[in-house]
């Protein structure tokens, strides 16, 4: 592999006695089975963990919402700055996945482990720093994304509790990255499941106050948020360093760290920067929208909710796609590699128009769930019948992004995400707002989402064209 040099200095840090052999290490399921089938297997589970966390999420917004339209307003602003230390973890959790993924293709499990365990090292300590900016930074980021002094009572409550939590969400979200590397999504679906059923338990309980337990309004949705990663967070360092052994039961030490760290943040860092474009473009789009009134951030805040949950499908091949392709490439079967990606796009297209015509038709109901004021309801509904229409549009783009990721191509990667936000979305959506207010903001996403998935398809089909042509003529020279 390219990565010899690398592979002998790392295992030179430790005794032969310690390695695992090829034979051993060899994990097939990812490299023989029928793809349709494995993908199936992989990304059911992932949707059903995803459905519950989602549904919670959605749940701790509804009763947000029952507090008033400040308050849901409140954490509509929130959601791009919350995004951006999930983005930290989920990049973070790309470069582990697809440097584990791509070693235990090649077979070998020693170096997957030592990466393991370097990656929640690194997400601790890097999302424990950002935590610390954000909390001293609270009132100018929000002032900027044009949050008013009513709003920003209720968002200090809210994030000061937060930031805490987005610190204990970083083990559970790398080491669930850790357990797909290997090829197992069951396990990383419960554990998501099981922090969003206790955020979902503890929501009204803190929010409205139950027994000896007092009304803490907004800030009580903060800290169910605390307990549920807290708890989610113990149990994943059990299961991965005592009952799984896929990382090591220790911290490594000052070498060990370098070492890892280097490779991690290699695809890391190119894909945690192109994960934070996201809260950033949204934070934009936010800022427009707030001009229209805080119905319209409401709206735009219980719309991005509802797209996580009718996107859910897109979100899970997103995670079960690219250790299935980096497995592959460590493989060096590209052919597998390239019938897996055009399978998963096809889909994607085809199901999420199916999305768009329940959500159209279900518009009117869903806008009365989720809104007490007539005018929130009406915009939401609106909404619901313009924008998800470039939902399969947007998920070329995202599995493009990760198959790139886990083809060790994170430049790509992150080049594409620029396209998307800021040469595409922002622009065009913003566009269509001068044009035809907010109504032409809803279908300038649409057309961007249009436009960055031409860009995406074509692009990763003339590079994994590419790559069979140069294996092909190494096969030929050889």
């Amino acid at each position: 592999m390219r990565n010899a040099p690398f592979l002998v200095t790392l295992e030179r840090l430790y005794s032969p006695d310690k390695r695992v052999s090829v034979k051993q290490a060899a994990h097939t399921d990812l490299l023989t089975q029928p793809i349709g089938a494995t993908l199936r297997k992989m990304t059911l589970p992932m949707i059903m963990g995803m459905i519950m966390l989602m549904t919670f999420g959605l749940v701790d917004t509804f009763f947000v919402s029952l507090l008033g339209t400040e308050e849901l307003a409140a954490i509509s602003f929130t959601f791009p700055v919350t995004f951006t230390l999930i983005s930290l973890n989920i990049g973070l959790g790309i470069g582990a996945s697809a440097t584990i993924g791509r070693y235990m293709g090649a077979g070998n499990h020693f170096v997957a482990k030592e990466f393991g365990t370097g990656a929640l090292m690194l997400s601790a300590l890097l999302v424990g720093g950002l935590a610390l900016i954000g909390l001293f930074t609270i009132e100018p980021i929000f002032r900027l994304l044009g949050a008013d002094d009513a709003q920003m009572v209720h968002i200090k409550d809210y994030m000061i509790i937060w930031y805490g939590a987005g610190v204990a969400l970083a083990l559970p979200m790398v080491g669930n990255s850790v357990l797909r590397a290997s090829g197992d999504t069951k396990t990383p679906s419960i554990v998501m499941a099981a922090g969003g059923l206790v955020n979902a338990v503890l929501d009204p309980i803190l929010i409205f106050g139950f027994g000896p337990i007092p009304a803490l309004g907004i800030q009580g949705a903060a800290i169910a948020t605390l307990i549920a990663w807290l708890s989610g967070c113990v149990y994943i360092l059990y299961l991965l360093a005592l009952k799984r052994r896929l990382i090591l039961p220790r911290l490594l030490n000052l070498s060990e760290f370098k070492m890892t760290s280097k490779e991690i943040l290699r695809i890391g860092l190119p894909a945690s920067a192109a994960n934070m474009l996201t809260p950033i473009a949204n934070g934009v789009l936010t800022a427009i929208v707030a001009t229209y009134g805080a119905e319209a951030v409401a709206t735009w805040g219980v719309g991005n909710r509802l797209e996580s949950i009718a996107s859910i499908v897109i979100l899970a091949l997103s995670m079960t796609l690219p250790p299935f392709i980096s497995q592959n490439f460590g493989a060096e079967n590209i052919q597998r590699v390239k019938r897996s990606y055009t399978l998963c796009i096809r889909f994607v297209l085809l199901w999420q128009l199916l999305i768009f015509v329940v959500l159209w038709l279900a518009s009117p109901l869903i806008g009365q769930i989720f809104a007490e004021e007539r005018e929130v309801a009406e915009l939401i509904q609106v909404f619901l019948m313009i924008v998800p229409l470039g939902y399969g549009l947007q998920g070329v783009v995202i599995l493009t992004n990760s198959s790139f990721n886990a083809l060790h191509k994170p430049m790509s990667a992150m080049i594409l995400s620029v396209v998307r936000f800021f040469v595409f979305y922002v622009p065009v959506a913003y566009l269509g707002s001068l044009l035809f207010e907010l109504k032409g903001l809803f279908w300038g996403a649409v057309l961007a989402n249009l436009l960055t998935a031409a860009v995406a398809f074509i692009w990763f089909e003339r590079m994994i064209n590419r790559q069979q042509q140069n294996q092909r003529e190494e096969v030929v020279t050889s």
